[in-house]
């Protein structure tokens, strides 16, 4: 497919039953000549809805993710900040090099223009602000970061040493756990409104201005919602992507680029590969199934799953109410 411009794992879920689980099989991946053929040195391809991963390059390896550090910072200030505060800004908070919203020590900023700042222009000033109001010091925040991160998104590979992704030979991640944290984010309605924020009036003392979102195909695509990019000269180019298609949605991470360019076709090739190949598929909440030992059985809970398009799909249910997606 094309973009217009602008103008598998097992899952289980409850059912109302003797026995309450529902099995659904890994998708079946499409051949390998078939498969994006990417520059990046890691990606992966998510839906974001079943948490299934279509595409895997090193997906796992131990990668430098700069400024992609800002989505977890910005879901962190989202989910545990007060977005009305007013924040002073700090000696601490402006020292720092590289992207800059240039803040001035002593201004006063409400805590959700600092949180655009970071995500929209990814002025790591701003990320620093964040980070000392959230949690007082950057040592604690890192603390607290850290076990955000691992606790309450659930990522497994992750560890930040700060709050912007200026390079630290210890702050490391994987693609698949971007991809888990951008699938999280995403689920916040505040998140994905301000993610998918195109241009941004600015005022600060030092600074009125229309700032542009850094994410070159969020200005480019309508199927594209989100969420940042990302460069140190360790790290290479990075990307994080969010894509949606009727019902379907997926997460691009790419790690590694030579170039900007290079992550924006892998990222187009990834969402051409993946909407033109799968599907989301729901399982709705109080659907009902006859099972073999002759019980009703109803889904409890509402379910996702991917399909490749080319595959029929067949649910039944074993005895016990076992309801086994087979695709």
């Amino acid at each position: 497919m094309e973009f217009m411009d602008k103008g598998g794992s097992m899952k289980r879920v409850g059912l109302m039953g003797v026995l309450a689980f529902i099995c659904i099989g890994g998708v079946q991946q499409v051949e390998a000549s078939e498969q994006p053929q990417l520059v990046s040195e890691s990606a992966i391809l998510m839906d974001a809805k079943s948490g299934e991963v279509l595409y895997d390059k090193q997906g796992n390896a131990q990668m430098y993710p700069a400024s992609l550090t800002k989505i977890a910072t910005t879901i962190m200030a989202l989910e545990r900040g007060d977005l009305d505060t007013n924040v002073t800004i700090t000696e601490e908070a402006i020292d720092v090099v590289g992207t800059t919203v240039f803040l001035m020590e002593d201004e006063e900023l409400p805590l959700e223009q600092l949180v655009k700042g970071m995500l929209i222009n990814s002025g790591n000033d701003a990320s620093s602000a964040v980070a000392l109001e959230l949690s007082g010091s950057k040592e604690a925040f890192i603390e607290e970061f850290n076990e955000y991160l691992q606790t309450t998104v659930g990522l497994e590979d992750t560890y930040f040493t700060n709050p912007h992704g200026l390079f630290h030979e210890n702050h490391v991640t994987t693609a698949y756990d971007l991809a888990t944290l951008t699938q999280y984010a995403m689920q916040n309605e505040e998140f994905r409104e301000m993610s998918a924020i195109e241009t941004l009036d600015w005022q600060s003392e030092s600074w009125e201005t229309t700032i542009i979102n850094h994410h070159q195909l969020v200005r480019d695509h309508e199927e594209i919602l989100g969420v940042k990019n990302g460069f140190v000269s360790q790290s290479g180019f990075t990307l994080s992507t969010f894509a949606e298609v009727d019902d379907t949605e997926l997460v691009a991470i790419t790690l590694n680029a030579p170039t900007a360019d290079d992550t924006y076709r892998d990222t187009l090739e990834l969402f051409r590969y993946g909407f033109e190949n799968y599907a989301t598929e729901t399982l709705p909440e109080g659907e009902q199934f006859q099972g073999s030992d002759g019980l009703t059985y109803e889904a409890a809970d509402e379910m996702f799953y991917t399909t490749a398009r080319a595959n029929d799909v067949t649910k039944e249910v074993q005895d016990g109410g076992l309801l086994v997606v087979k695709k």
